[in-house]
């Protein structure tokens, strides 16, 4: 098993011991759904509660940073924050579950196989169409210039021709990313 695929096991593993629901999201997500890209880190939504924050530093132990304290101050603030599995220095981006998308993210993820260079791990991620509506969403957030961010939304596109376009549509409305949708499918289109 790879650096990445062990501590993304124990990171995995700590949420489910703690029952808090999760969902990979992310370039992990994408390449999991779509087109396969390495990755500097995994982002993971989840849904945290402040109150365990110690809990989830404890039960990662000594070789995390996951300091209880930003943890609560991040998730009180709606931010996303980082722990990092320091003996192979992969950093973790966690997402707290504030808003309606992020919960209908976690309630459609499913678990799969999620296969790293020299090892899978088996781990929540979110479906193809979520993270298709989370990427647009970055994408617009982060002024449409991202050509990896792009890259990404057409492999998904690519890689998954049996998409759900009536909640990829809804969805989409709903996160102000319609135009760039129909950008993507006329775009994939000429692939």
């Amino acid at each position: 098993m790879t650096d990445l695929a062990a501590a993304l096991s124990i990171l995995t593993a700590t949420l489910d011991r703690l029952k808090l629901p999760y969902a990979i999201g992310g370039s992990l997500a994408s390449s999991s759904r779509g087109v396969w890209r390495a990755t500097n880190d995994v982002d993971i939504v989840a849904a945290l509660p402040e109150a365990l924050a110690s809990q989830v530093s404890a039960t990662l132990g000594s070789d995390w940073y996951a300091d209880a304290n930003a943890m609560r101050d991040a998730i009180r603030a709606g931010r996303a924050f980082n722990v990092i599995h320091i003996p192979t220095s992969y950093k973790f981006d966690l997402f707290p579950a504030t808003n309606e998308f992020h919960a209908i993210q976690l309630q459609r993820a499913s678990r799969i196989a999620v296969t790293l260079p020299g090892g899978t791990v088996d781990c929540s991620v979110t479906t193809a169409e979520d993270i298709l509506l989370a990427k647009l969403r970055w994408y617009a957030d982060g002024g449409e210039v991202s050509e990896r961010q792009w890259r990404d939304i057409i492999g998904i596109l690519a890689a998954n021709r049996a998409l759900d376009f009536e909640y990829i549509n809804l969805w989409a409305a709903r996160l102000g990313v319609s135009r760039l949708l129909t950008k993507a499918l006329l775009d994939r289109a000429k692939e």
